[in-house]
């Protein structure tokens, strides 16, 4: 058995050989939201085809061309956040900048391309603040099961002291398993073993909090021909700014519990209550570019798309782990302290480069005289196609395999209204539904979900929907609008993957459903000039 001593300088030893973000991080960090100006909201962003607003030069860029006149506007925002888990809920409100830009006019004199225009916003494109937490009552498994699987798979009986586990050469070693022995909740009794077995029961905890945002800044230029046909260029400069606390943790009677003091191979029960603390803190900023085009065959109709290349940034991880422990076997079998990866004075980092999805945008638009417009978008997210490399460009095989296993193409349907009343007011409605980016073997718990570093919980989304309405006013050059968003996300959180390495005896996990209601009050002052 390896010494104890050993183990604890196997995790002051991570931050050497640690991993970038792991797959259900990264995809994370690739969502956007229904955000921007209070007109492009109401109407559930169904702009593709439309322009004419400084939320479509982060959707579709030929919507700048469409502008005879300059802009410029600012958008403030409410959110009202609720959470929902089976046994608890939390709420939160904060206030967002959520757009803000100015889209200038140049008149060429030219028939075939009367206007060039050019623009700059600032766009929130995804707010991550979201605070859940639960219980779970009888637990038919442990994490302690599940790292003693993962650990058999990757080392075999002799963590440390075979060719098959090498933390100082293997990035992909499974670092959780360090961990965990060294707080006694795994053992290697005839093989590996987790706390719980036949005659066990408990419940467990789980705490996430998460906080930051993504911002876009965009720069574009557009222009029309002959007032048929738009287009436009973008190029879009991001930051990511995400903080995240995930606890996780379980209370255990008739634990399995290994007799270090005996140190002949014996197992007492007793009870064990254990927990990590993840701590993940993450920024980036990065760039991607933007083309589209609007052509308008007759005046009642709009055609539009748009293609998106990935955005590619340059991240950077802190991060900490803390596991905590009491063992009470019979006897003097009793264990209780803590360990942590790294320092305990300072987090440890790694660094590395990311590129998100692709995303593509069809768009119909149809206008009704000069008081109606209908309009539909339908946009593809290539969730499959995000790529993680190491700081020298090198790209990490292991996890691109992982994003090609658990991820699919997502699907976003947008459908939008206006209605104009008289020359000043107008009244808008619409609806958007995304699918789920994740495959249904991951959703089903018939797939074993690798993460990596010392952390075995993830989350994905089911589906996000998003109910909208909003009004706006218009007098001579200034406008004011206002937009209420009802979004309705599903999701799922799971403390650890079931276990599927053996045919025809999968090992549940313990997972919960995550519901969130955002209710969003938005509101646009602008001048046209």
């Amino acid at each position: 058995m390896m010494n104890k001593f050993f183990l604890g300088l196997l995790v002051c030893s991570l931050p050497m050989i640690a991993v970038a973000q792991e797959t259900f991080d990264a995809l994370q960090m690739s969502q956007t939201e229904l955000r921007g100006t209070a007109r492009f909201q109401s109407m559930a962003g169904a702009f593709g085809a439309l322009g004419g607003d400084l939320s479509t030069l982060t959707q579709n860029p030929a919507g700048i061309g469409v502008y005879r006149s300059s802009d410029a506007s600012i958008s403030l925002g409410l959110d009202l956040n609720s959470v929902k888990t089976p046994s608890m809920k939390d709420n939160e409100t904060r206030f967002n900048l959520n757009n803000a830009g100015y889209v200038g006019t140049l008149k060429t004199g030219s028939n075939d391309m009367p206007y060039l225009n050019f623009g700059f916003t600032y766009n929130r494109s995804n707010d991550f603040h979201r605070h859940y937490r639960g219980m779970v009552g009888g637990i038919q498994s442990s994490v302690t099961n599940h790292i003693a699987t993962y650990t058999s798979n990757f080392t075999g009986d002799d963590m440390g002291m075979t060719d098959k586990y090498n933390p100082y050469y293997d990035g992909s070693a499974p670092w959780i398993s360090v961990l965990a022995y060294n707080s006694y909740l795994i053992n290697n009794n005839n093989g590996w073993q987790g706390l719980y077995g036949q005659g066990t029961n408990g419940n467990a905890e789980y705490e996430i909090s998460q906080s930051g945002h993504t911002d876009e800044y965009s720069l574009n230029i557009g222009g029309n021909v002959t007032n048929k046909f738009y287009w436009g260029l973008g190029l879009g400069i991001t930051n990511i700014d995400y903080d995240s606390y995930m606890y996780y943790g379980e209370s255990l009677n008739n634990a399995y519990i290994y007799n270090y003091d005996r140190g002949d191979g014996s197992i007492e029960q007793g009870t064990a209550n254990f927990g990590f603390v993840n701590n993940l803190s993450t920024k980036g900023t990065g760039y991607n570019f933007k083309v589209g085009f609007i052509v308008k065959p007759v005046n009642e109709l709009r055609l539009g798309f748009a293609l998106h290349t990935p955005t590619f940034y340059d991240m950077r991880d802190l991060y900490k782990t803390v596991a905590s422990f009491e063992m009470r076997g019979s006897g003097k079998n009793n264990y209780h302290g803590e360990n942590q990866t790294g320092n305990k004075d300072y987090w440890d980092e790694v660094r590395y480069d990311y590129s998100t999805p692709w995303r593509f945008i069809g768009s119909l638009a149809g206008v009704i005289g000069r008081q109606g417009i209908i309009s539909l978008d339908y946009e593809y997210v290539g969730a499959n196609s995000m790529r993680i490399k190491d700081d020298a460009g090198k790209e990490y095989v292991d996890v691109t395999t992982r994003m090609k296993s658990y991820m699919q193409a997502s699907h976003i349907i947008r459908l939008g209204g206006e209605y104009r009343v008289d020359n000043n007011w107008s009244v808008r409605a619409g609806y958007s539904y995304q699918t789920s980016p994740v495959k249904s073997e991951v959703r089903e718990n018939r797939a074993d979900v690798t993460t990596v570093s010392t952390n075995p919980a993830y989350e994905f989304d089911n589906s996000i929907q998003y109910v909208t309405c909003g009004f706006g006013y218009h007098y001579k050059s200034f406008y004011a609008d206002f937009a209420y968003v009802h979004k309705m996300r599903n999701s799922e959180f799971h403390a650890f993957s079931p276990n599927t390495y053996y045919a025809n005896n999968i090992e549940p996990s313990v997972y919960s459903e995550v519901k969130e209601k955002d209710n969003r009050l938005t509101v646009t002052l602008g001048f046209r000039f």
